[in-house]
């Protein structure tokens, strides 16, 4: 070997363990750097005419497992999900308040049946009456309130996927750019180390907001795609499209658009759409737990709470159309049903009618027997029975869907009362409930009872308007949805098939159950769909009741929007019924008396009696609202537990990359010590060179 090869292998070697120690210096530097991959110096046997001339140092190589890093992207998406869910039940729990809070929903719904129960003891004081209808008032305020609260939880998570969206496609560019520097420098043969460690961090973020697979590609790109496999960069960018408004209202909406996918240039402006969207809660990550929440969580307590109402409203009317104030009302005002005059009256059993004096004294009376009335009698029909039995003592009409019962005479009042042996029934309710004659709580334009159709009876809506009916599976993606268009002059049984005919029909079929509401059963293997109906024109013989209110398909109807307790008794608490009609008293004598406050324990029975509350099954009021709340506090407890386990796991995993990847402060000192030997070693052979050089100079001079 010459002096010349000497030299320039002690030279390369000095070379190398420069390039060692800045390596070092760099990984010290950053070793407490988020996402920072340590590096080793590139360095090979260098060999010229196949004979070694020392070492060759290339650029340093990134220290990272593709594998560990794919594994911290799905928990960083198992954990954005579950971030995002725990906080926003939480802060529906919140909402709805501790057990033992007195303003929380618990503590309203238990002092209504606190106040009926001190009405029974009390024979029934106004003071006490005035109490429980106030008790009363703020429980329907305390669910309305709740509900208005929840629907801007869901426009707060929508307004949030819009920014999500944001900074998704802010990522996406971030990516795309860092991709091209990626390239660049791997094409130059120079180290892209750096530029790497920014890329993965951004994956790292962008996995967080949705669930992403990254593919490394062989010239140095990665190649990102959805985890239903719907392409968001390759070659080519794409972004998120989502039209969400930043100045908008704030409430929740009965539906919302899909997030498109749409192809993007370099200055990230959108073109066409890619044909892909995002509709469901299955894209993962905090996007997917946000339409989760906005499309399923949020719209089923919701339904719950209106279900909730409906159940309130039904117990309290039950006990106060089966009995009378004393004196009884001059006038009584029924709330708005969904029928016409025309239509099958469908009542069974019988009830009385009466008019009675201011002390409780009758002054007329009849019993109008249902059944004797025939299987085709009309509310016509009813209306001529009622008004020949009480004889001009009073007078029924019947408009728009409101039947009004009203006494002829100063100081008379109007009494509806169901035969004791044969009450009247439709739809699991009496006469004087079905037509709300005497309800405690009103919601207009709403029904809060059965609306008792069979399939035989005419639709009554006419041609032209349609309701639209869509349907979820668990993930909250729309599988199906069909526009019910009825015809004119058909019955509810044409609308039975028309549905079971559509779309929908293959994920369930549809039917008209003993009570007269639609109902929804599914298929066979298919589980965890939810039906809504986000709009609807229909409104049955211009009542005012529409498909979705009288369908009882869904809680989610506009009865709890309008529900309160009935005026006249908020301003006049003495005209809550709480006496019972004595049908056998007779003319000229008391049916009524002042003294009489039997009907307060219907109150009190009403919360524990078991009632039938449609698709959410038969169960009592009290038992209802306790298992919701119960299921929302369960709901939140399991998210927080899902938070903990999931943020263990993205640290495990993240602990796992580190470990390979990180830098080691005691293994880093160690190598710099090594280096630090031999970059002295080389620079001694360098010098043995140099004197080995000046005494064959010295001996050719």
């Amino acid at each position: 070997m010459s002096l010349s090869e000497i030299l320039g292998a002690a030279v390369s070697g000095l070379n190398a363990a420069q390039a060692g120690l800045k390596t070092v210096s760099t990984n010290i530097a950053n070793v407490g750097t988020p996402g920072y991959a340590r590096e080793r110096v590139n360095q090979s046997t260098a060999v010229t005419a196949d004979r070694i001339s020392g070492v060759t140092v290339g650029e340093p190589i990134r220290i990272a497992d593709k594998f560990l890093e794919a594994a911290v992207y799905r928990r960083a998406t198992d954990l954005g999900v579950s971030e995002v869910q725990a906080n926003y039940l939480d802060r529906m729990q919140a909402l709805l308040g501790a057990p033992d809070s007195e303003s929380g929903l618990p503590s309203r719904l238990d002092a209504i049946n606190s106040a009926a129960i001190a009405m029974t003891g009390a024979l029934g004081a106004e003071q006490n009456a005035a109490d429980f209808i106030a008790r009363a008032a703020d429980a329907i305020g305390t669910i309305q309130r709740l509900d208005t609260d929840i629907a801007m939880l869901s426009a707060d998570a929508d307004a949030e996927i819009g920014m999500s969206v944001e900074r998704i496609n802010a990522l996406l560019t971030q990516i795309h750019k860092l991709n091209d520097t990626v390239s660049r420098l791997d094409g130059l043969g120079r180290s892209s180390a750096g530029t790497v460690d920014q890329r993965n961090m951004a994956v790292e973020e962008l996995s967080g907001m949705l669930g992403v697979v990254a593919r490394e590609q062989p010239n140095g790109r990665i190649m990102i795609e959805t985890s239903s496999g719907a392409p968001l960069l390759d070659g080519r960018l794409r972004l998120l499209s989502y039209p969400s408004s930043k100045s908008g209202t704030g409430a929740a909406l009965a539906d919302y658009p899909g997030i498109d996918i749409r192809f993007a240039n370099e200055r990230g402006e959108m073109g066409a759409a890619t044909g892909d969207r995002i509709e469901s809660s299955a894209v993962g990550g905090k996007l997917g737990g946000l339409i989760d929440l906005r499309d399923r969580t949020m719209p089923g307590f919701r339904e719950q709470l209106g279900t909730l109402f409906t159940g309130l409203a039904r117990a309290l009317n039950g006990a106060s159309n089966a009995s009378s104030s004393v004196p009884a009302p001059a006038r009584l005002y029924g709330s708005t049903t969904a029928l016409a005059t025309s239509d099958r009256l469908g009542f069974t059993g019988a009830s009385y009618f009466a008019v009675t004096a201011a002390d409780g004294t009758v002054v007329a009376q009849t019993r109008v027997d249902f059944d004797a009335l025939g299987a085709g009698a009309t509310v016509n029909d009813a209306l001529t029975a009622i008004n020949a039995g009480l004889g001009g003592a009073g007078t029924a009409t019947f408009a728009n869907g409101r039947l009004v019962i009203e006494a002829s005479g100063a100081g008379r009042g109007v009494v509806v009362a169901d035969d004791a042996t044969a009450p009247s029934n439709r739809g699991g309710v009496g006469f004087s409930q079905y037509f709300g004659l005497n309800d405690m709580v009103r919601a207009e334009g709403a029904l809060t009872v059965p609306a008792g159709f069979a399939p035989g009876d005419a639709h009554g809506f006419d041609t032209g308007s349609t309701a639209d009916l869509m349907l979820r599976d668990a993930s909250g993606r729309v599988i199906a949805r069909a526009t019910m268009a009825p015809v004119g002059g058909g019955t509810m049984g044409d609308l039975v098939t028309q549905l079971n005919t559509s779309p929908l029909g293959t994920y369930g079929s549809f039917s008209i159950d003993g009570a007269g509401r639609f109902r929804f059963d599914q298929a066979p293997g298919v589980t965890g769909t939810v039906l809504s109906i986000p709009a609807d024109s229909t409104n049955r013989h211009a009542t005012g009741i529409s498909f979705s209110a009288l369908a009882g398909l869904t809680g989610s109807t506009n009865a709890l929007a309008a529900g309160q307790v009935a005026p006249e008794l908020r301003n006049t608490p003495s005209r809550l019924p709480l006496a019972i009609f004595d049908p056998s008293a007779g003319v000229g004598n008391r049916g009524l008396l002042a003294t009489d406050t039997r009907a307060a324990q219907f109150y009190t029975d009403s919360f524990s009696k078991v009632a039938d509350l449609g698709k959410d099954g038969n169960v009592s009021l009290e038992r209802y609202a306790s298992l919701i709340l119960g299921e929302a506090g369960t709901t939140a407890a399991n998210a927080q537990s899902r938070l903990e386990d999931a943020t263990a796991r993205k640290q495990d995993a993240t602990n796992r990359r580190d470990s390979f990847s990180g830098v080691n402060i005691d293994e880093e000192l160690a190598q710099m010590i090594v280096l630090q030997n031999s970059y002295s070693a080389a620079a001694r052979v360098v010098s043995v060179a140099g004197e080995m050089y000046d005494t064959l100079i010295g001996m050719m001079n």
